[in-house]
């Protein structure tokens, strides 16, 4: 089985990857196929996963596989959301880190609760899709630890962990974040291997 992994971020493509190894497929990037892939303008994480995913398999005709995922401060009324990868129109992580510590300056321990979120799309060339939802709780800190990760790692602290993601190893990570949950979903309902659901969402 061949799928692409329609992602731009190495971040994002080697947790992927590491996930979807026990699969045993072969695995194509955006750099085996490099077309410009569509605006992120969904209104849920859902929706950006379903259109990237469909998108990038109408372009290629192969298994594709679309990630959408953020972080959603409760302090922030949910932001920054889908727009997690651009929050305040900034453009590095470390930008964005230094922009949710500004936000958030002065909001005690106990109300800095958040969340991260995945969705996992994956879109077939017969036309249908199937989604795969990770969600893992935790705190922003009020300075970042860790050197490990990427985007907002350094500042989400894992209770259950005692860890922010920075800090975690990739096989931690995995068994922690909501990418890993996700990921998780998926690898059980391929564990079979591939076969056509009974019912699924479309594109």
């Amino acid at each position: 089985m061949r799928l692409l992994v329609a992602t731009n971020n190495p971040g994002k493509y080697r947790e992927l990857r590491e996930g979807l190894a026990p699969l045993g497929w072969e695995l194509a990037s955006l750099l085996d196929y490099p077309f410009k892939m569509p605006p992120e303008e969904g209104a849920s994480f859902e929706d950006n996963a379903m259109l990237k995913a469909a998108f990038a398999c109408r372009q290629t005709g192969l298994l594709t596989l679309a990630d959408d995922s953020g972080l959603e401060v409760d302090a922030l009324e949910g932001e920054p959301g889908v727009y997690s990868a651009r929050f305040g129109g900034r453009k590095s992580d470390l930008e964005r880190n230094i922009y949710l510590l500004e936000r958030l300056k002065g909001v005690p321990a106990e109300k800095r609760t958040a969340r991260f979120v995945a969705v996992l799309a994956v879109a077939h060339p017969q036309g249908f899709m199937q989604l795969f939802r990770g969600v893992t709780e935790g705190l922003i800190l009020e300075a970042p630890r860790g050197e490990n990760g990427f985007g907002y790692d350094p500042l989400f602290f894992v209770p259950e962990a005692g860890k922010t993601f920075a800090e975690m190893s990739l096989e931690e990570k995995a068994q922690y974040s909501h990418r890993g949950k996700a990921l998780a979903e998926l690898l059980e309902a391929y564990k079979d291997g591939f076969r056509i659901p009974e019912a699924s969402s479309s594109e």
